[in-house]
């Protein structure tokens, strides 16, 4: 479905990326882990066309395109909810933008509240609820703008870690039910290996692909198996070398 080929950019000296390739199959579930400032982020904002691309060619279905941005829906590591509006108003914002039917539209929107657990909450500000459920919300936001894909920057790091794991089911249900192919950066090697079918480690700037897993065990998984946790470690062990790399 996705097709990135010879992708670079630059940031004065700093090279970022240099021909970097991906691919993203339809209804999959691609996980991106690497150091931090290896590069994951800026890879995310010239998907979406926020930050310009030097040199390389995006495929979407086959057809070249400048970026994502109509493509993709982008969800943050902050939730990003306006704290003026209310639960349910923050989800309506892309059918608003897009000039959908607001009857259809609030019609969607209450579905998803209940799917995702936030029915009887619609009415309450963000700052009056919990941030598992702000996420819930902006998951809703997500789904409200119909992109086949959908791009997760760490959309669970600022959550403790039994609201992520709670959280990791709706995301499998992002791709199952809702049948969306999914790019997601994570830094917890526990959380790539629970969600991903195809985990790629990424090496510090120039960013490239490492190494490659694909997971087909079935889902939801494990975590204390024997080839679970025989990956975790060699992806630990992988991502510590190059910290004290850098620290050198």
């Amino acid at each position: 479905m996705l097709r990135v080929s010879h992708l670079s950019k630059r940031f004065e000296e700093l090279i970022v990326l240099k021909d970097f390739e991906l691919t993203v199959p339809t209804h999959g579930f691609t996980v991106l882990i690497g150091p931090s400032g290896c590069g994951k982020s800026t890879l995310f904002d010239l998907l979406s066309g926020i930050v310009p691309r030097e040199e390389g060619h995006i495929s979407w279905h086959g057809m070249e395109v400048p970026d994502l941005g109509s493509k993709a829906a982008y969800m943050q590591q902050k939730d990003l909810l306006l704290p003026w509006l209310s639960l349910f108003n923050n989800a309506l914002l892309p059918a608003q933008l897009a000039g959908q039917s607001p009857g259809k539209a609030r019609e969607e929107a209450l579905s998803l509240f209940r799917q995702l657990g936030l029915h009887g909450f619609e009415a309450y500000p963000p700052g009056k609820v919990s941030g598992g459920m702000r996420q819930r919300c902006a998951l809703v936001r997500t789904l409200m703008f119909k992109r086949e894909l959908a791009l997760l920057d760490e959309p669970l790091s600022a959550l403790d870690a039994i609201t992520r794991r709670t959280l990791h089911g709706l995301l499998l249900m992002l791709q199952h039910e809702f049948k969306k192919s999914i790019l997601m950066i994570t830094h917890d090697v526990e959380e790539a290996l629970l969600l991903a079918d195809e985990l790629l480690v990424l090496t510090r700037p120039p960013m490239r692909i490492r190494e490659r897993f694909v997971l087909d065990t079935p889902k939801p998984r494990r975590a204390d198996t024997v080839e679970f946790l025989r990956i975790k470690e060699h992806v630990l062990k992988g991502l510590q070398e190059d910290l004290i790399h850098e620290m050198v």
